[in-house]
């Protein structure tokens, strides 16, 4: 019944304009009678006798030979009053259609977003904002090898403000996807909050864009940063060959899934070089021809290639030093285990835990230590991996975990972050910000103690949820260059040719360097 209420307002609201229209044209037609009615009764003759010769009678034939005054007020009255009428009821319909809030009536104040419109514009404002951050982030080390690191400290402060930003608006937004806070109103301010710290770290970005640009000159001209941009391609290139080496030792030393987070990398950073190689030749080409323009875009490029190059083959360096840190750690963190479950056995977890519940887990921890043993010598095992368990196994039962078994947790940690880093880092143009906002809590954790190895790890697991539906060019072994710059949002993906290479700045002005 409500639904046949709302459809009918309308169409009764206007039904009643054909009404008044027809009002006000019925009381012009009734004042032009009255102009109209003296002068057809003009020529007439009265029906009364007449009267004799006197004083009345010449009166009347004075007034019947002209109009007199009171004959030609009241037309005009009635007029007025028609069209006052007429005036009043469209003021009074104007009024009321922009004041009225009935429900199927369209109203003047502007539509409230929905809770989903908000938190779509809140999870695009964390991304593009992350993507300045990491963008300005990788150009800042081509600006320093030639200016030294006192002519970038602005630009590398205002970095750390938008970092800043960034970390708080992603504890807002992990905040609200836990539930917090749990009022609608609260929520709504919640994603603006989020909003407006990403706006910021934009703004101090790009803030600062215009000076980093003066401070390089590569409108003057490139020579210069050719040389540095070239010089770090050629040590990554050796690099290169060295992490493929050391990535196919890996794989022959340890369990497979030791070497599963660097797992294609080396041919990654092959892509991103080959790519580097392609933009130096055309920016010194173009600058050879006086092409300013050209020369400094594809320079940028060249530059975000070189970098996401030096990502990955430094990922694969590192893991291969933690692997042998964690090895030579196993044996003291099995001591160090064992020690803690003594002391469980003897202070009853320090009398936080049930009898029943402290036996069980006890018992866990025991089995885990015994599985590492037997690992150790039956072949290639996962170091970190066992430091995983032993670390989780003893930190169940409550004695509080310290020396060893604490040192083997932080390095666990630190190597889940870092490999969740550098994927996100080099697959930015697909991930999404749950990934991100997750690898942003794992680093609070990191620092608070808490267990950031768990969130580090979901972060790159939602990483590679991204990527793989975003479609990675990897996957099939035919990537190009041009698909692997895209991915990794070095270039933006805004032109036919891949887009402006991302450049130090906030989203106003990160794509400068595009076709004009």
């Amino acid at each position: 019944m409500r639904s046949s209420l709302i459809r009918g307002r309308p169409r009764r609201a206007k039904a009643h304009i054909p009404a008044r229209v027809t009002h006000a044209v019925l009381g012009a037609f009734v004042g032009a009678g009255w102009l109209v009615l003296p002068v057809m009764t003009v020529g007439e003759h009265d029906p009364v006798p007449v009267s004799p010769a006197g004083p009345v009678a010449s009166a009347a034939a004075a007034q019947q030979g002209g109009t007199s005054v009171t004959d030609l007020l009241m037309p005009l009255v009635a007029v007025g009053a028609a069209g006052a009428l007429a005036g009043y009821g469209y003021l009074r319909r104007t009024r009321r259609a922009r004041t009225r809030t009935t429900p199927g009536v369209v109203s003047a104040a502007p539509p409230v977003p929905t809770t989903l419109e908000n938190e779509r514009q809140a999870r695009a404002a964390l991304v593009l904002a992350d993507d300045c951050v990491r963008g300005s982030r990788g150009e800042l080390p081509f600006v320093e090898a030639l200016f030294g690191s006192k002519a970038v400290e602005p630009f590398g402060h205002a970095l750390r403000a938008a970092e800043t930003e960034m970390s708080a608006a992603f504890a807002i937004w992990r905040r609200y996807e836990e539930g917090v806070p749990g009022d609608e109103s609260a929520r709504r301010q919640a994603l603006v909050g989020v909003v407006g710290r990403c706006a910021e770290a934009g703004r101090r970005l790009d803030a600062e864009a215009e000076a980093l640009d003066r401070l390089r000159g590569l409108e003057q001209g490139v020579g210069a940063a050719l040389e540095v941009a070239e010089g770090r391609f050629r040590e990554l290139a050796a690099r290169t060959a060295a992490a493929q080496a050391t990535a196919a030792e890996l794989h022959r030393r340890y369990a497979p899934s030791a070497a599963a987070p660097v797992t294609g990398y080396v041919e990654q950073a092959k892509d991103r070089l080959v790519f580097a190689t392609s933009q130096l030749n055309e920016s010194r080409q173009a600058a050879d021809s006086g092409d300013g323009q050209r020369a400094v875009r594809r320079l940028r490029a060249a530059e975000g290639g070189v970098a996401q190059a030096g990502v990955l083959v430094g990922g694969v360096e590192l893991l291969a030093a933690q692997l042998r840190e964690a090895a030579a750690l196993v044996p003291a963190a099995l001591t160090g285990g064992e020690a803690e479950i003594a002391e469980a056995r003897r202070n009853g977890g320090r009398a936080r835990l049930a009898p029943g519940e402290l036996h069980a887990r006890i018992a866990h921890a025991d089995g885990v230590l015994a599985a590492v043993r037997t690992e150790l010598t039956a072949g290639p095992y996962d170091p970190l991996d066992a430091l995983r368990r032993i670390a989780r196994a003893v930190e169940r039962l409550e004695v509080g975990r310290s020396g060893v078994v604490g040192a083997a947790a932080r390095l666990v940690s630190r190597s889940a972050l870092g490999g969740a880093e550098d994927f996100i880092a080099v697959h930015r143009g697909a991930v999404g910000a749950e990934a991100r906002a997750r690898l942003a809590e794992a680093e609070r954790a990191l620092g608070s103690g808490a267990d950031a190895d768990v969130l580090a790890r979901e972060a790159r697991d939602l990483a590679e949820r991204d990527v793989r539906t975003h479609g990675n060019p990897y996957a099939d072994g035919h990537a190009t260059g041009l698909a692997g710059a895209v991915l990794g949002g070095i270039l933006l993906a805004e032109e036919p040719d891949g887009g402006p290479p991302a450049g130090f700045g906030g989203p106003e002005t990160r794509a400068r360097r595009h076709l004009r």
